[in-house]
This record gives structure tokens, sequence and C-alpha cells, in this order.
């Protein structure tokens, strides 16, 4: 090309390039909306994550971007490799300082747990957060989408959460629409303390074709009198627990043989990680607690 002709396309050229390279930085931007209706964006997908939550490690795995974990909390235990990540305290008492040193580009809070304090500080040293907060069984599927969003690995997050959807779904048509049982869910003995209907663990109960004895109290985890549980009845009694074995205190409430979930033997176990987790392996613990209050369901109908 000689000299002149470069010069009569160099305009055009040039502004083909420039429009490419801005469609690249476009393609590049990633921008949700999170739980608290906050707008999170990044100018390219982020490779530094750091989650202050247990539940939140787990769904980064779910949404492929286990990779991009840098660091977590305390009890981050699934999937197994996640208990090789460097850990920041526990989700109450996160060192803000660690997680500056980390240079991360994305951190993921969970609001109801590591609370608003944290989020502000995080945002004052100029970080950006994404604010987790998952109240239905929805809520996860979203929760893990957005990640894939952000972490860049957005057809694998998508592929996931549509799988647990159809399986959602196909729980809600088998249980959803039976009779309805009361259902006291115990988080722990002492003190008596439950989940009030804004928690996720009340979706998974109405999943189920279950009512929340406590869905009106205040706040999202109260604690509760045995005056109240006298007076409330419930049908069945769930014990989250500790760990993955039957809590002996679910065995207490045989001191109580007038409580209508004694006398029918409906006192029931779930594991807490399968059931208080905002992960895809709630709907592991939706199936256990739905086989549960079929089980209470059958002895309250029984002669």
């Amino acid at each position: 090309m000689t000299g002149k002709g470069w010069q009569k396309r160099a305009p055009g050229m040039v502004g083909a390039i420039a429009l490419l390279c801005l469609a690249t930085v476009v393609q590049a931007e990633v921008r949700v909306t999170d739980f608290q209706g906050r707008t999170v964006t990044l100018e390219k997908p982020a490779e530094r994550i750091i989650a202050l939550a247990p539940h939140i490690v787990e769904n980064a795995y779910s949404a492929g971007a286990g990779d991009k974990l840098v660091a977590a909390v305390n009890y981050s235990d699934f999937p197994p490799e996640a208990k090789d990540l460097p850990q920041l305290g526990g989700y109450k008492a996160v060192s803000v300082e660690a997680i500056v040193a980390l240079k991360p580009d994305l951190v993921l809070v969970w609001r109801s747990g590591n609370g608003d304090t944290l989020l502000r500080q995080l945002e004052r040293l100029g970080l950006t957060v994404y604010v987790d907060e998952p109240r239905t069984l929805e809520d996860v599927a979203r929760a893990v989408r957005d990640i894939g969003v952000l972490a860049g690995s957005e057809p694998e997050a998508t592929e996931n959460a549509r799988a647990f959807t159809r399986r959602l779904e196909g729980l809600r048509a088998e249980y959803s629409g039976q009779s309805p049982v009361t259902v006291l869910y115990q988080v722990w003995n002492q003190p008596l303390q439950t989940l009030n209907g804004e928690h996720l663990v009340s979706d998974v109960i109405r999943l189920c074709g279950g009512r929340n004895a406590y869905a009106d109290a205040e706040p999202i985890a109260p604690k509760i009198n045995m005056e109240t549980v006298l007076e409330r009845d419930p049908h069945a009694i769930v014990a989250s627990g500790m760990g993955d074995n039957r809590p002996e205190w679910l065995d207490e409430w045989k001191e109580w043989p007038g409580l209508t979930a004694v006398k029918q033997d409906n006192l029931f176990f779930v594991p807490p990680d399968l059931i208080q987790r905002h992960t895809f392996r709630i709907l592991d613990g939706a199936e256990l607690l739905c086989r549960h209050l079929s089980t209470a369901r059958r002895r309250l109908s029984a002669p």
C-alpha cells in the first residue's frame, strides 16, 4: 500500500479499531444486582474473590468459580477442597486488614451474618462488594447465577442453577399441596431457639406442605419458651443441632407427653448443613424433611 493510500484509509481503519476496542471493553464489563438492590459492576470478571460465609464459598464452587477464591472463613468445609483456603476468622469476626492485604477484585458478603458494619467498612476501603441474603429457595439459584456472572463462569453457573430449579419444581409438585403439618423447627435446646417465617428454612417447610409454628415470631432466630410451645402445640418437631448426628436433646421433648408431636412420635432430625446452609444441598435436606412430614401426616391421620 502506498503512503497516499494508507493516508486515505487510515481514518476509517483507526475508527474501526477504536470501535473494536470499545466493544471488547463493553463485553468484558460484568454487572449484577445484589440482594440489597445495589448494582455491582466490575470492569472485567473477578480473578480474586473472597467469600465471607461457608454457604457462599460452597455457592462459588457451584458457580464454577472455586478456582477464583483466595480466602474464606471458618467452617468453610464443602466441597472438601474449600478446607484448603486461607481462613480470615469467623463470619462474625472477620479480619478487615487480612481482606485488604489479599487485594481481592470482589468480596462476597452475607448481610445477616457479617453485618452492615463490615459492609460499610469494606466499601469505604474501595472494595467491590456483593451482598448475599437468600430468603427463598429460588434465591439460592439466583445467588449462584450472580456469582457466575461476576466470576466469568456464567455458563456453568446457569446450567447448575437450572438443574437445581428443576429438582425444586419436582419436589414442590410432589409435596407442597398435601395437608398441612405444623412444624416447630428447633435450632437449639438451651436456650430454646427456632427460626421465623423470613428464614430460608421456613420456605423449605412450605415446600414440604408444612407450616412454621413460629412464622410470626421476631427476630429471625427467636428464643422461645415452653409456654408458647404448649400453646401452639406443633404437629412435628424437627431438630437441627451441630453435626450429622441426631442431637440427644431431641428426646427431652418426651417429658411433655401432652404435646401432639410427642404423642404421635413426630420428633425428627435433619442435619443442619443440609437445611440451614443456603446452597444447592438444601434440596437434600428438603427431601429428607418432606419425607419426615409425610410420616407425621400419616401418623396424624391414623386412628
